[in-house]
């Protein structure tokens, strides 16, 4: 059982949050099987977390537990989508030159 829900289903705050993320002006983001990718100025990113938080707790969820990873970079401008694109390219070349490990 999930911490602080009744059941260990926790699909309808995911949808909950994930609605509330999505409106949003300020941060993007992307849903996909083990969380949802946030882009954005540090400060908008923060806040937006804590409203997740706030908005969980509202709606009866007593206990909460984030897993966060965070990435910065300063020497050039860099969406999540882009490391994948270059990712993507790279394979693209790989199997264009037969290469294998």
């Amino acid at each position: 059982m999930q911490m602080g829900t009744a059941t260990p289903s926790i699909s309808s705050y995911v949808a909950l949050v994930e609605n509330h993320v999505r409106q949003s002006t300020k941060v993007k983001s992307t849903l996909h099987s083990a969380g949802t990718t946030l882009s954005g100025e540090w400060s908008d990113v923060m806040e937006l977390i804590g409203e997740m938080h706030e908005l969980c707790h509202k709606s009866g969820v007593v206990r909460i537990h984030s897993d966060i990873r965070i990435g910065t970079r300063i020497d050039k401008d860099q969406t999540p989508q882009d490391k994948i694109d270059v990712v993507e390219r790279k394979i693209e070349d790989l199997q264009t030159a037969g290469t294998q490990l």
